[in-house]
């Protein structure tokens, strides 16, 4: 009798995939991408100009990354520093603007002059960047304003920056409400209602409890 191999179909969901950094060998490293080899395995890395101009020189290191997922590709984006990454992901939720798009604002300007243009209204200076209309430009003003307006924007002798959160209570609230599989969204209104409601000065335990009754 002939066995005939039965081949088991595994489904990976890339949704829930978090590729949180990647460490390695930098094999190959253009202003647009770079290719780093961790274990023997390749993987092709989007960056900005920004992150390009900081590891240009460097033969190995490690970069923040953040997987993007589309109906038609995953694309893997790479970044010097945390800051940057967590200035991307605030770029992309606002509508209109894509990764790409973020990807070209961060290569067209460096972090700390987007964050206070979009600090001080300034959206003709957004407009200056490629694929940044007006539209987007006074959208991103919109949207973002008060959010980066809470974080502090510092130079450091190495041209790069840092930022630190103002409001660390509310943002680390919000962000445990969003890895529990509440919607962002509606974990900001429960933390504002909660902080409205008992005050700014309760624990962060406490926060992250009450607003858990709101959402």
């Amino acid at each position: 009798m002939v066995q005939i191999p039965i081949f088991r179909c595994l489904f990976v969901n890339f949704e829930r995939i978090m590729i949180a950094f990647l460490q390695g060998q930098f094999v190959q490293v253009t202003p647009a991408k770079l290719i780093v080899d961790v274990g023997g395995v390749g993987y092709e890395v989007n960056i900005s100009l920004h992150t390009y101009e900081a590891i240009s020189k460097k033969e190995k290191g490690m970069l923040h990354t953040y997987l993007h997922i589309t109906e038609n590709a995953q694309v893997l984006f790479g970044f010097h520093e945390q800051q940057e990454k967590e200035l991307f992901l605030q770029l992309i939720s606002v509508s209109g603007v894509g990764a790409s798009t973020a990807r070209m604002m961060l290569s067209g300007m460096r972090p700390d002059e987007i964050i206070r243009a979009i600090v001080q209204g300034e959206a003709r200076q957004l407009e200056q960047i490629k694929g940044i209309g007006k539209k987007s430009a006074e959208r991103l003003v919109l949207e973002l304003r008060d959010k980066l307006s809470k974080m502090n924007v510092a130079n450091n002798p190495n041209g790069g920056f840092a930022l630190t959160n103002k409001n660390t209570p509310h943002q680390d609230a919000v962000q445990a409400l969003v890895s529990l599989g509440i919607q962002k969204v509606v974990a900001e209104k429960a933390v504002d209602k909660t902080i409205q409601a008992e005050g700014a000065e309760m624990s962060l335990e406490s926060l992250i409890k009450s607003a858990l009754k709101n959402c």
